[in-house]
């Protein structure tokens, strides 16, 4: 079972996601999304769980729940969406766009 888990302190690593969530079964990854400019913590991470009742178990006792001075939401992550490949950009395009106005 893939969990997503927000509103997490920006303090937190991968380390302590795993440490939080391995007392409700087993784990077979757990990350804290990081920017990529930056290389600060997004706020945001996954943990994927063997077992599913485990997963819902963790998920069931986590959400809502304080972490690091945060209330943290826990949930089912959902499968990504492919973005539209304009971006989902509807303005106003074309070649050299730039006269003024």
């Amino acid at each position: 079972m893939n969990i997503y888990i927000t509103g997490l302190n920006y303090s937190i690593n991968d380390a302590d996601l795993n440490d939080l969530f391995a007392e409700y079964g087993e784990i077979t990854s757990a990350k804290v999304i990081m920017d990529r400019e930056t290389g600060r913590s997004r706020g945001f991470g996954f943990v994927e769980m063997i077992n599913e009742e485990d997963g819902q178990k963790a998920i069931d006792a986590l959400n809502g729940a304080e972490f690091e001075k945060k209330v943290i939401s826990v949930s089912v992550a959902r499968p990504r969406t492919e973005k539209p490949s304009n971006g989902g950009y509807h303005g106003r395009g074309g070649y050299n766009n730039s006269r003024r106005y």
